[in-house]
């Protein structure tokens, strides 16, 4: 095991510094310049090149990037052009809130699939087989936008029950921060649902025709311990990876979501980064979601063993 996370380790330090290369880059290839965002419209070309050389922006990149990288590695993502703030606290800010916004909708799309992808391959080719398979198409297929709007303008406008958009902290009024996320949580968890509800009912079908699973059933065991304790454990492993790169999408992906509900998450503050070529910001969200991403495949690959102990920790089978 040992062995096994210091080569993920290894890959995930040369993976990042990829990442962190080609965003570095692709960044500064962004039309506009962000001295002139900092200076304000009122501004004379003297101020603006003073603004330049303090930032160092008249450096050619790979110094840029050196100097960048350096202080990234001693923990200093930099400072918010736009706002002066350090990009650590800034991120620390918004984070948790994206967090919770992808824990609520990981929590509603494994309620929904896990059961409904099991009993559509336990009934399969039947009317419950065909409502699963039509509702994780439609999830599939209604965008997360227009299916935001329909929920605002039905329970928020027309039933008065839950506000229509804003951001409530849990510590301050837990009522409060439930409602205001029960809504953008309901839409990124239907279109994770949906992807799962079908890989859970095809995995499901490929486990239950296994010869052990009928060498159980030949036993006498009952349909339930079957089902339950021997086909949905075995049947989970390529759920969990599809899962794993999900909650990363979830992370950087809601992007129109929070847009949508107006939530102050990650997903606002990269785009407001954006469109502001705020460059130390836009690159510390990146590396970070990165990061994400690495951990969380990481986290992935381990729980293969967990699910199933005939797995290696490096991915082979006993």
């Amino acid at each position: 095991m040992l062995e096994f996370l210091i080569q993920r380790a290894a890959i995930s330090v040369v993976t990042l510094c990829v990442i962190s290369l080609v965003v570095f880059t692709g960044v500064r290839m962004i039309p506009g310049d962000p001295a002139r965002v900092m200076a304000g419209t009122d501004a004379d070309a003297a101020g603006i090149e003073e603004i330049r050389a303090k930032y160092g922006l008249n450096d050619p990149i790979p110094v840029q990037y050196l100097r960048w990288a350096g202080l990234a590695l001693q923990g200093d993502l930099g400072r918010s052009i736009r706002t002066r703030d350090p990009v650590l606290k800034t991120v620390a800010q918004k984070l948790p809130i994206t967090l919770e916004l992808a824990c609520f909708s990981l929590l509603i799309a494994v309620g929904i699939a896990i059961p409904a992808g099991v009993l559509a391959a336990v009934r399969r080719n039947t009317v419950w087989d065909i409502l699963a398979s039509g509702a994780s198409l439609c999830g599939v297929s209604i965008p997360n936008f227009w299916l935001g709007i329909v929920l605002i303008l039905f329970f928020s406008v027309r039933l008065g029950w839950l506000p229509a958009s804003g951001f409530v902290p849990f510590w301050e009024n837990p009522v409060a921060n439930l409602q205001r996320m029960l809504m953008p949580s309901f839409v990124l968890g239907t279109a994770l649902a949906a992807v799962l509800m079908r890989q859970t009912r095809n995995s499901m079908i490929e486990v239950l025709s296994a010869d052990y699973i009928r060498t159980a059933y030949g036993k006498g065991l009952a349909g339930r311990v079957v089902v339950f304790r021997h086909a949905v454990r075995n049947s989970l492993i390529p759920v969990v990876t599809i899962l794993g790169l999900q909650i990363g999408a979830l992370m950087s992906g809601a992007v129109v979501t929070e847009q949508i509900f107006v939530v102050p998450g990650f997903g606002r503050l990269i785009v407001e980064a954006v469109f502001t070529r705020d460059y130390p910001l836009v690159q510390g969200v990146v590396l970070i979601t990165a990061s994400s991403y690495v951990l969380i495949n990481l986290l992935v690959d381990v729980s293969y063993s967990i699910l199933d102990p005939r797995i290696r920790i490096g991915g082979s089978a006993q």
